[in-house]
C-alpha cells in the first residue's frame, strides 16, 4: 500500500463534468449532483483503510452539508482487477451498510480521477455554487485510526464555502492510498 499526499488546492479551477454509472443503477452528471451552495466530490474505494476509518464520518458531514446547500458524489475510480473488494458489486454493498446519502459511482475508464488529478483515496475536492474549486485538504486529523474529537476541517471549510463562496486559505492535505491505476 503506497500512502500519498493531496497537492495544495488550485483555487478556482473549475469542476469537470462526467457521466458515470452509480450503484442505483442511474446515471450521474455534474449538474445531477451540484447543490445550489457547492459540491463535494469525493474520490473513495471500499479498500482502502484510510477510508474504511472515516466513512462514517463521511456520510455524517454530508448530510448536514446536504442542509446547506452542498450537493455531495464519491467516485471509485480503482482497477478492481487486483483489488477485488473495490468491484461494483462491493461498491453496491458498501453504499447499502453506510446509507451514503450522496451517489456513489464508477470510473470504471479512470478517465474522471485524472481529469481531477485524483491521487489518493480518499481526496476531496470542494467546489462552491459556481463549481470553482474551493478545498483540496482532509476531512479530519484521523488517517488510518479516529482521533476523538478531531476538529472537522472538511465540514467547517465546506460551510465557509457555502456562505462566502470561498474556502479557507490554510488547508491540510487528505492522505490516503494511491490511486489503483490500470496497468501498474
Amino acid at each position: 500500500m503506497v500512502s500519498l499526499e493531496t497537492p495544495i488546492c488550485n483555487f478556482g479551477w473549475k469542476a469537470v463534468d462526467f457521466d458515470l454509472r452509480g450503484v442505483d443503477g442511474k446515471r450521474y452528471r455534474l449538474a445531477d449532483v451540484r447543490g445550489k451552495s457547492g459540491l463535494l466530490l469525493m474520490f473513495i474505494c471500499n479498500h482502502c483503510p484510510y477510508v474504511k476509518a472515516v466513512r462514517s464520518r463521511i456520510v455524517r458531514d454530508c448530510a448536514e452539508l446536504a442542509g446547506h446547500g452542498v450537493g455531495a458524489i464519491a467516485i471509485m475510480s480503482n482497477d478492481p482487477a487486483d483489488y477485488p473488494e473495490d468491484s461494483f458489486d462491493n461498491m453496491v454493498k458498501v453504499a447499502k451498510e453506510f446509507r451514503f446519502p450522496f451517489p456513489y459511482v464508477w470510473d470504471e475508464t479512470q478517465a474522471v480521477a485524472k481529469a481531477y488529478g485524483a491521487v489518493c483515496t480518499p481526496d476531496f475536492f470542494g467546489f462552491n455554487a459556481d463549481l470553482e474549486l474551493q478545498y483540496r485538504g482532509r476531512l479530519d486529523a484521523s488517517r488510518k485510526e479516529t482521533v476523538p474529537d478531531a476538529r472537522r476541517d472538511l465540514l467547517e471549510a465546506m460551510l465557509q464555502v457555502a456562505k462566502t463562496g470561498k474556502g479557507p486559505a490554510q488547508q491540510i492535505p487528505s492522505m490516503g492510498c494511491s490511486i489503483k491505476w490500470r496497468g501498474e
